[in-house]
């Protein structure tokens, strides 16, 4: 098992700290890339999902609806682009913990990152200050992407061997693109700015059209002619 492997995997710390179930809450907004699905418990944004229609939003809320371990709680709807779901709060099929967690503080979360997100798209924001759950990435992935948050600014791009040598693995850049795969804060973590170090776009989760518009977006690449 080569270094990088061997980052890749979980501490196993990581794996247990998420163990009682949390409240959370979710809406979608639409943007110029579609509509999005954002998901924020009471520590922060905890996730981003793409292509955000209704069969692919309902499969995101499942799964986050296991990873948490509780229902999501409802939110009014945070803006006239936004839609947020008719769940009611925490099931009384959850654990009995998940009523006492603060819902009120998620839904606070999840409205400043449904605004700093359509002002982004708006092109008013250039830095995100929304606060990141990080509990749905470990290890390895998650070293890079904090990296990639706090240091590859707006309007910039950086290689994937790049990535590799400012974590101090010179050896994983093909491990660096398994993470940006992996990413579960898209946009906001912006794994849109890492590309090929030999001038080549890269690979992206939410397709090379998204790609491109998020970084002509920022005036990496120019905009699209039609």
């Amino acid at each position: 098992m080569t270094i990088a492997e061997r980052q890749i995997q979980p501490d196993p710390r990581e794996r247990s700290e998420r163990r009682e179930a949390r409240a959370w809450a979710w809406a979608v907004s639409a943007t110029p890339i579609g509509p999005l699905l954002l998901a924020a418990t009471d520590e922060g944004l905890v996730q981003v999902v793409f292509h955000a229609e209704e069969k692919t939003a309902a499969e995101a809320v499942a799964r986050l609806t296991r990873r948490l371990g509780a229902e999501p709680a409802s939110l009014p709807s945070a803006s006239p682009a936004s839609t947020a779901p008719s769940a009611t709060a925490p099931s009384a099929t959850a654990p009995a913990s998940a009523a006492a967690l603060p819902v009120a503080r998620c839904t606070e979360q999840l409205g400043e990152a449904i605004r700093q997100v359509e002002s982004y798209f708006a092109g008013d924001t250039k830095a995100f200050t929304l606060p990141l759950d990080w509990s749905l990435i470990t290890g390895f992935n998650r070293r890079v992407l904090r990296e990639l948050a706090a240091h590859v600014p707006y309007g910039t791009v950086v290689g994937y061997q790049d990535l590799a040598d400012r974590v101090g693995e010179p050896g994983a850049a093909r491990a660096v693109g398994v993470a940006m795969g992996s990413n579960p804060l898209p946009v906001v973590v912006p794994c849109h700015r890492v590309v090929e170090s030999g001038g080549g776009i890269g690979g992206f989760g939410g397709g090379l059209e998204t790609k491109r518009t998020l970084l002509a977006l920022e005036g990496v690449l120019p905009q699209p002619l039609f």
